[in-house]
């Protein structure tokens, strides 16, 4: 038998998840906007290679603060489909149910703390 967590109790993280997304989303095209990549006028502009270093650097540093965004809206709409299909809080390797002290710092962890360490002990070696 494997223990759920209530929907009532559920609610209030599923409506945080969905501000946190939507702060990502406004994020995500605000930095578009600064990207220097974007500006059309740019194609024109024979620019200095100081510039063109500049613009560059601006752009890798948009594509990368996006890349960041990216992840964080995948973890979150993974997290809100298991809230959906019953399975929020429930370990995705062993089965067990994730400590509430642990989904409260990481709302979207979706293995226990043990499953965690073993999963970052392999990917170090």
């Amino acid at each position: 038998m494997q223990i759920k967590f209530p929907r009532n109790l559920l609610k209030p993280v599923e409506n945080f998840l969905k501000q946190k997304e939507k702060k990502l989303l406004s994020q995500k095209k605000e930095l578009e906007k600064e990207d220097p990549f974007s500006n059309v006028d740019r194609i024109n502009d024979n620019a200095a290679v100081d510039a063109e270093a500049a613009e560059e650097s601006g752009h890798e540093r948009v594509s990368a603060l996006k890349g960041e965004i990216d992840k964080a809206l995948i973890e979150i709409r993974k997290t809100l489909t298991r809230i959906r299909i019953g399975k929020y809080g429930i370990c995705e390797n062993c089965g067990k149910m994730i400590d509430t002290d642990r989904l409260a710092i990481k709302p979207t962890a979706n293995s226990c703390i043990k499953c965690q360490i073993k999963k970052s002990e392999k990917n170090s070696k």
